[in-house]
């Protein structure tokens, strides 16, 4: 799981790497219910007007809302989504059926370190030192259509330096890191492909920031 993560802060280094301005009212060192940037590929993007931009970043509550959602707080509960059963559970299939699948831009990424025997939260980021593209399903929730999103994550009992962290004797878990080539593909693929892109990101091409 990942409840905490830190967002793209510098508009210029969001842009830079994923082509899109950076939204108003958002935070930056985000936990479940915060607002913050996730980015879709536009409806009219296929009406050949040049002007749709390619990717819009969106501002939204992490934490996925439902449609039946009572309130906002319903996102404490769903800030991560199981490959596994994402298309089946009530929380998210909406909106894995209807592919709204997001791109969240994130710095890093905070996991709990038990090896000490207590959790010791543990920064971890790209080693080249670029952002991660963290692949995500997006909502909206209410009256006002306020966004919201989820981060994807996968099985990573056999990952070098993702089963670290979580309880002992727990499962070990760890978002989709999408590759940059795949960002394009990956919001606009047909939800029967969306699966192929549900991969382990190498470790060695993860760092854990001291």
């Amino acid at each position: 799981m990942c409840s905490h993560y830190e967002s793209v802060r510098d508009a210029k280094r969001l842009m830079q790497y994923f082509g899109v301005e950076q939204p108003a009212d958002i935070r930056f060192d985000i936990w479940p219910t915060y607002h913050s940037t996730f980015i879709v590929r536009p409806e009219e993007v296929d009406s050949g007007d040049e002007a749709v931009p390619e990717f819009l970043a969106i501002s939204g509550q992490f934490g996925l809302l439902p449609g039946w959602a009572k309130d906002p707080t319903f996102g404490r509960r769903t800030f991560n989504a199981r490959t596994e059963t994402v298309a089946e559970k009530p929380s998210f299939r909406d909106a894995w059926k209807k592919g709204h699948r997001c791109i969240i831009p994130a710095e890093a990424i905070y996991e709990p370190d038990w090896r000490s025997g207590k959790a010791v939260s543990t920064k971890i980021a790209r080693k080249d030192g670029e952002p991660m593209g963290i692949a995500g399903l997006w909502s909206t929730w209410g009256k006002d259509k306020i966004g919201s999103f989820t981060m994807l994550t996968i099985n990573a009992d056999d990952h070098q330096l993702m089963n670290q962290f979580h309880k002992p004797g727990d499962e070990k878990r760890m978002v989709i890191i999408l590759p940059k080539a795949a960002y394009k593909e990956w919001l606009s693929v047909p939800v029967s492909e969306a699966k192929e892109f549900f991969h382990q990101f190498p470790a060695d091409r993860l760092i854990v920031c001291q």
